[in-house]
């Protein structure tokens, strides 16, 4: 088994620090969780203020929300059109020759969202940071603190690549096929419909596995376990690589743990439904089944 390049060591990135083409992004967001019967989920917070107290030198922060998704929907996070990613990308400074190292705070899925938007716009030379900022830290590597300088404009140019996201139809057509997977990230209790969800109806997608995405994290380093690791919790599940999946979660945020992961094991065939549960939930039309 050989890892794939999407991840990178806070060592390697240490020697890295101060290259001319290296583009390193904070991509941290927090939500406010509402009671459930409100009318959203969670109140989007930028991670701007944790930033401004501290980040690794040289970093520039990624506001996944405001720049970086659809403001024309009720559902947070939406993948936007490609020429408002392209313009931003490009205000942050990535172009063809840059090297983007992303990380966060707490969990890596707002670094591993900005992984996948990157790589549907035919950008490669991405990495995550293995255990974000939290390991940064706990190792007592530098910080400096204020706003960020950013870098200097650069032009992005995208080339989408197909299929990778889809929508309620798709998922709902592949209730039936035998060559999809579909797993759900949130964790076993949500997937079960066994404590009231934030998004709607409690339950799942009929017919969907469930890999929590936190199942994939070490709870004390925020690292990636070990592909030997990860390998058979997925296999559990009924995955193959033969097999196309179409992960999804609450927001279509975490369930890109779950494809980051499923990417490095050497899955080829990965699709993100973007609306996740924030749409399919409230969408009576829609099928959902707990247990």
């Amino acid at each position: 088994m050989v890892a794939r390049k999407e991840l990178i060591s806070t060592a390697e990135l240490a020697s890295r620090l101060g290259q001319p083409n290296l583009r390193l992004f904070d991509c941290t967001t927090t939500l406010d969780y509402l009671p459930p019967g409100s009318d959203a989920p969670y109140r989007v917070v930028p991670g701007r203020h944790t930033f401004e107290a501290g980040h690794i030198p040289g970093a520039d922060f990624l506001d996944l929300q405001g720049e970086f998704s659809d403001q024309t929907t009720r559902l947070r996070f939406m993948m936007p059109a490609t020429a408002q990613l392209e313009a931003a990308f490009g205000r942050h400074g990535v172009g063809a020759d840059s090297f983007v190292v992303l990380y966060s705070i707490g969990t890596p899925m707002w670094a591993t969202r900005f992984w996948w938007m990157l790589r549907s716009l035919g950008f490669d030379n991405v990495a995550v940071l293995d255990g974000g900022l939290d390991k940064w830290k706990a190792e007592g590597r530098p910080l400096e603190a204020g706003a960020a300088k950013g870098y200097p404009e650069a032009t992005f140019v995208a080339k989408p690549r197909p299929g990778f996201f889809v929508d309620r139809h798709a998922v709902l057509a592949a209730g039936g096929d035998r060559s999809t997977v579909v797993v759900n990230a949130l964790n076993a209790q949500l997937h079960a419909g066994l404590e009231p969800s934030r998004y709607g109806r409690p339950g799942h997608i009929p017919g969907s596995c469930n890999v929590s995405a936190a199942a994939l994290i070490d709870p004390g380093s925020k690292a990636f376990v070990p592909l030997a690791q990860a390998e058979p919790i997925f296999a559990a599940q009924g995955f193959s690589r033969d097999k196309r999946v179409i992960g999804y979660c609450g927001g279509g945020i975490s369930a890109t743990i779950d494809l980051f992961m499923l990417h490095r094991l050497g899955y080829d065939q990965l699709t993100l439904y973007d609306g996740s549960m924030g749409e399919w939930a409230v969408d009576e039309s829609l099928p959902i089944e707990t247990g």
